[in-house]
């Protein structure tokens, strides 16, 4: 389970940032699950084209899988300003060129990219955030993917016949301490949400820590 900063309102900047070395946020949870996370992305994303990461953290994830995915434009976004110094930073660390300025992106705004993309991917946000980003989030994203364009979610979840972990279960309550909107999702109202909008749920898979990769795809 992965401890993301939770969506906080946009933020308005009048320069840009450049990241330094201090500014890249340490952040082991996403170390530790960024291959296996590649492992289930390998064949779900298309081999050409742009996807859009939202809540991207620290950056983590999206220099492991620009680095893995070259002929993929990858596209953060984060509304947390250190987060966003620091995919600035880890960006430049990597010395990729397919990495994109992190956008400044609120699921719940307006600031929403213009144009198409080819893939989304969310990992530990649903359940750090009120339930409105997660419905923003497939309304938003029916607009700005291709058809047959995969969502990819990440993080701890519940399911219908099968007990919660206990782990899972502590984790639920900590959140729900933090903030009362926050929490664990079901498997099965993401699924009815994302039908809502567009999406077919093409496959779920077991992941280290009680994780599941849930993936999606647009009709």
């Amino acid at each position: 389970m992965q401890n993301k900063r939770p969506l906080g309102e946009i933020e308005q900047i009048n320069q840009p940032y450049r990241g330094t070395k201090n500014s890249m946020q340490q952040n082991t949870p996403a170390d530790r699950n960024k291959l296996p996370i590649r492992e289930v992305l390998a064949p779900a994303l298309p081999k050409t084209g742009s996807v859009l990461e939202i809540a991207s953290g620290s950056g983590v994830h999206v220099v492991c899988f620009a680095e893995n995915f070259p002929d993929l434009v990858w596209q953060p976004s984060d509304p947390d300003l250190a987060a966003r110094t620091s995919i600035i930073a880890n960006t430049e660390q990597s010395g990729l060129s397919n990495i994109l300025e992190p956008l400044n992106l609120n699921v719940q705004g307006d600031a929403w990219p213009r144009g198409h993309f080819n893939a989304l991917i969310c990992i530990n946000m649903v359940h750090i955030s009120p339930w409105q980003a997660t419905e923003a989030l497939f309304y938003r994203a029916k607009s700005i993917l291709t058809p047959e364009s995969p969502i990819f979610l990440y993080g701890p979840y519940t399911r219908p016949n099968v007990p919660t972990a206990a782990s899972n279960v502590a984790f639920d309550k900590s959140l729900k301490d933090r903030n009362p909107l926050w929490g664990l999702r079901s498997l099965e109202d993401i699924s009815n949400l994302a039908k809502a909008n567009g999406f077919w749920l093409e496959k779920t898979i077991e992941m280290p820590a009680n994780n599941l990769s849930i993936l999606f795809r647009l009709s």
